[in-house]
């Protein structure tokens, strides 16, 4: 099914979620692009504040902020984007603009640094050239192995035909490290053919299988690889894929960015419900939904890219 023909859709609500707006963000401009919980049911939020300011945030489970770290443990995050914590509750940022991934340990300290700030390129193991080009997710294997999303692709510039030779591929990729950030693999996509990507804006690991899930945002699909990088499937969905994610039960979801909703799926692609009243500002709506985390009793926690404000959608007892 080709994107030209695909309609998109707004989702009948039969989850019973409820929406409530119980954190409260310092003051400050900018969106949420993501949360992620840790096993202490602690809230980690990153912000696309102000330079200068503090973009990364932890809330303990009663919604009292914790600690904040601030640009002298991590400097600017130049387009804020995706973000997970580890098995060890370490929590793990991207920032698209600034090239960089980085891992901080639960008190807030830096722990590892990938790429180069500003220097965005290509990841050339052969060369001892470790650069990041627009990463925009990370996510786990259940053995801590890490895979990053790179991946805005065509649709920011690539510098691909420039004269600069640490960036001269420019494709959306896979990059596959271990856990302590050690190269092990890299797999590229394209526009087209079985097996390709445009773009690598979702991400998650299917905790059952290892397989690597990603969101194929503009063309509108998952595409699903085995953890060393061949190609399974491909799911065409009828909804931007932005973000994905595994629940406590290993039931994959995904967000419809601006579409406004959260769905929970089988593994054919099949929407089995959905969350959330669509794009805009009221009550369950969202300017762009996207990275969001789950806890064991499937209440769901949303930043929105757009709006510097978390939901928290309780899930019906």
């Amino acid at each position: 099914m080709s994107r030209q023909s695909l309609q998109r859709v707004q989702w009948q609500q039969t989850l019973g979620y409820t929406f409530t707006y119980p954190y409260v963000l310092p003051p400050g401009f900018g969106g949420v692009p993501a949360v992620a919980l840790d096993s202490k049911n602690n809230l980690w939020v990153f912000q696309r504040a102000d330079a200068g300011k503090p973009q990364l945030f932890k809330f303990d489970a009663g919604y009292r902020l914790l600690l904040q770290v601030g640009p002298d443990i991590i400097g600017y995050q130049d387009k804020a984007h995706g973000m997970a914590v580890d098995g060890d509750d370490n929590v793990w940022i991207t920032a698209a603009n600034s090239a960089t991934v980085m891992k901080i340990n639960p008190e807030g300290k830096l722990l590892l640094t990938l790429g180069q700030r500003g220097r965005r390129g290509d990841w050339d193991e052969a060369r001892g050239q470790r650069l990041l080009w627009q990463p925009v997710m990370v996510a786990f294997a259940p053995n801590g192995d890490v895979y990053i999303g790179e991946g805005h692709a065509n649709e920011s510039p690539n510098d691909a035909e420039s004269d600069d030779q640490a960036n001269s591929i420019g494709a959306a990729r896979i990059i596959h490290l271990d856990k302590n950030g050690r190269f092990i693999n890299q797999w590229f996509g394209n526009e087209v053919g079985p097996g390709k990507f445009s773009s690598a804006h979702g991400l998650a690991v299917d905790p059952t299988t290892g397989d690597v899930w990603i969101g194929d945002r503009e063309e509108y699909r998952i595409v699903v690889y085995s953890s060393d990088g061949r190609f399974l499937k491909t799911l065409q969905m009828r909804n931007l894929v932005c973000a994905l994610y595994f629940d406590a039960r290993a039931n994959p979801w995904m967000a419809t960015g601006q579409d406004g909703q959260f769905l929970k799926l089988d593994r054919t692609g099949k929407v089995l419900g959905a969350v959330g009243n669509g794009m805009g500002i009221g009550p369950g709506q969202f300017i762009e939904a996207s990275y969001w985390a789950m806890d064991k009793q499937e209440n769901l926690y949303a930043g929105d890219t757009s709006v510097g404000r978390v939901t928290k959608m309780v899930a019906p007892r």
